[in-house]
């Protein structure tokens, strides 16, 4: 009997297209491995929003698993540790896995490799981007930094490699190690269940990814103009099914690589972005966390954490009530789904980082917290990228208008949906409510002109 293949899941949780679960059954009897180890990313352990998709994402993997009478392994603790343990429990010889490139996951794949044996091994897979990080280059080999030359390179690379189908068979081993069982975890939110906007909002697992790639097909081609515009919502979608690997990027451009539109030449720069945020981290592993660029970070921010007012503005963007009805809108779709639309995202990062100078971090954590796409890596380079801190990113002096932006963009019914006690407004009063018609709803926390004017002479003192 050939000795059995030990599959590490991470962000991986797929059938089809899967590298390292389609080496380990061509290899032998295969263990699915998920491993919740809650410790090693320390401030960027997975928050809320993302414990709940992984609950459910981990269910439908298992119910496919199931349908081939296998399962998955379920433990939590020390991904190396725990792995090295199964592997020695087992028999197993090979743990087979896909590339992460998060500091923590980089450095889990040395540990697990001090701790297999010497006739063990960690075979590693790439899989979950368009090429493998540091695979494109400058003409001096040198990893690039700025997304423009970044992305000429790629598409210059494209189309990726083929995609691999679902193994033709998954053997089982003789003996299953023990599993968690997935309740016992607690992922799910009961007290209070706040996940019912969750629920209605998304389908999750790896059928509902194709389901959403089949529908997004017929529409990618007005993603140029649609991007932009809230209230029609035509984005794909499938931002929180690629971070966690329910679909694979690959599979994504085989289907739309035909397509001639614009839309599709607009969507595949956002796929090769994604790639980039991943090469920006392979070079800067704390990019999250530090900003690349030298400032007076003292000058510039104004920091929740040394005083009960600055602290207040920050819980007032968190809930969505700032005054501005488009950063309200989207602040309050993030809490209710665990997404914002991506115009509105960068709307209302700006307005934290330059209206109420607040320093990135703050966002980026609260974004990492809610987001069910919550990825280390683009949330850390868009936030950089939005508050010009970043290795490639806009200008800190240009500053977001919201009021423009909400008009221009025609975001009256967005804001109708997410900030309910303005519906009954009219589009020309919507977007900047006059005070005396705003009822419950709050004055703006400081006039756009104001902000604008405060933020720049920051700026040029945190640069002097």
């Amino acid at each position: 009997m050939t000795s059995p293949q030990i599959v590490w899941l991470r962000r991986d949780l797929r059938m089809a297209d899967q590298p390292a679960l389609h080496a380990a059954a061509q290899a032998g009897p295969v263990i699915p491995v998920y491993v919740l180890d809650d410790e090693r990313a320390g401030d960027h352990a997975y928050g809320e929003a993302s414990l709940w998709w992984l609950h459910h994402s981990l269910e439908n993997l298992g119910k496919s698993l199931g349908s081939r009478r296998s399962q998955i392994v379920l433990r939590r603790g020390d991904a190396p540790q725990v792995l090295a343990a199964i592997a020695d429990e087992v028999g197993a010889q090979c743990v087979h896995a896909i590339r992460h490139y998060e500091p923590w996951w980089k450095e889990a794949e040395d540990e697990l490799r001090d701790a297999l044996g010497e006739d063990q091994k960690l075979c590693l897979y790439d899989g979950n981007y368009l090429l493998p990080p540091g695979a494109v280059t400058t003409g001096s080999g040198d990893p690039y930094k700025i997304y423009t030359p970044f992305s000429k390179s790629m598409l210059e690379r494209m189309p990726p490699r083929d995609t691999l189908g679902e193994p033709q068979t998954v053997s089982s081993p003789d003996h299953w190690p023990e599993s968690d069982n997935l309740a016992d975890w607690n992922l799910l939110p009961s007290k209070p269940d706040w996940a019912g906007g969750f629920r209605e909002f998304w389908e999750v697992g790896e059928a509902a990814a194709h389901d959403r790639l089949d529908w997004w097909t017929d529409h990618v081609a007005d993603y140029d103009e649609g991007r932009n515009l809230p209230s029609d919502d035509i984005t794909s979608r499938l931002s929180p099914h690629l971070h966690w690997g329910e679909i694979s990027p690959a599979q994504v451009w085989h289907k739309l690589k035909d397509k001639r539109s614009d839309g599709w030449k607009t969507y595949a720069k956002e796929i090769i972005w994604r790639d980039y945020a991943q090469n920006v981290i392979d070079q800067f592993p704390d990019y999250p966390r530090e900003s690349y660029r030298d400032y007076d970070e003292r000058t510039l921010w104004r920091n929740p954490n040394a005083g009960h007012l600055i602290q207040q503005d920050l819980e007032c963007w968190q809930k969505g009530m700032t005054g501005y009805p488009i950063v309200d809108a989207g602040m309050r779709q993030l809490w209710k789904t665990g997404w914002m639309h991506n115009r509105v995202r960068m709307i209302c990062a700006s307005f934290l980082v330059k209206h109420l100078l607040i320093d990135w971090r703050f966002g980026e954590q609260w974004f990492w917290d809610c987001l069910v796409d919550a990825d280390y890596g683009s949330n850390g380079v868009n936030w950089q990228w939005v508050s010009g801190t970043g290795v490639d990113s806009n200008m800190f002096v240009r500053i977001m208008a919201p009021l423009t932006q909400s008009v221009k963009f025609g975001a009256a019914d967005y804001i109708r949906e997410y900030v309910p006690e303005l519906a009954d407004m009219d589009d020309d009063c919507i977007h900047d409510p006059p005070d005396d018609l705003r009822g419950d709803y709050p004055v703006k926390m400081i006039e756009h002109k104001a902000a604008r004017e405060r933020a720049l002479e920051a700026y040029r003192a945190s640069k002097t």
